[in-house]
């Protein structure tokens, strides 16, 4: 297992998302009584409660490229027909959705080639809710930049919607997640963190959990400059 793995294995969410977010896209929607949904790049599927919530007669199919994600959601919804998870090909998934949730794993695809992709795999009556990385168009600052660099897509808020509808969609609604829903993801991740500063970690280990602390830090002191914006958005 890699060190990312070691930090990140068995913890609640993999990106920043809670069920107040949730919630806010989902009302901006009138779904079938039991629509079929795709959560695409579910992660371990923190959000796939969240979903049935809303939709208790949905089916939902979670996809995920990482094995023990997927291993973790059919554990959890093991006696649960409602819910199926892969690790298929979010770009490709098998059939037709009323509905495609991905929380911050859109990147993988690009905004606009992502969304191109899955119009032939939506509905006639269908949305897609999406969030993705972006500036938020408050100055940035030299740390910010430095580190978001990694991530060379990265555009405001502006050039996501763009983005969204040049690939044929109109959006409904959207909004930057807020602080809360970083919390929720982060809280574990720090609390991981400390717990593996104290088991004499190797060179590998400690220099990712100084990644990921620095991450942390960098949110704490200059979250105002990015954040998640999240998208309701439906083909035109």
């Amino acid at each position: 297992m890699t060190a990312f793995f070691v930090i990140h294995s068995d913890l609640p969410r993999e990106g920043p998302g809670d069920d107040e977010s949730l919630n806010w896209a989902l009302s901006h929607l009138t779904l079938p009584r039991a629509p079929r949904i795709l959560d695409a790049g579910c992660g371990p599927g923190a959000d796939i409660p969240g979903l049935l919530a809303h939709r208790p007669q949905a089916r939902i199919l979670a996809l995920d490229t990482h094995a023990p994600f997927i291993d973790r959601v059919r554990a959890r919804h093991a006696d649960d027909p409602r819910v199926r998870a892969g690790t298929d090909d979010m770009a490709r998934p098998d059939g037709r959705f009323d509905l495609i949730w991905t929380a911050g794993a859109l990147y993988f695809l690009g905004v606009r080639a992502g969304l191109q992709g899955w119009r032939d795999h939506l509905t006639d009556e269908c949305a897609v809710i999406y969030s993705e990385l972006c500036w938020t168009g408050q100055p940035r600052s030299d740390a910010a930049l430095a580190h978001w660099a990694q991530y060379e897509a990265m555009q405001d808020q502006n050039g996501v919607l763009a983005d969204t509808r040049a690939a044929g969609f109109t959006v409904l609604a959207h909004r930057y997640l807020p602080q809360a829903a970083w919390a929720t993801y982060y809280q574990p991740v720090q609390a991981r963190i400390d717990r593996l500063r104290g088991t004499e970690p190797d060179a590998e280990l400690t220099a990712a959990l100084d990644a990921e602390q620095s991450e942390i830090d960098l949110w704490h002191a200059h979250g105002n400059e990015y954040g998640y914006l999240q998208v309701v958005a439906v083909p035109e």
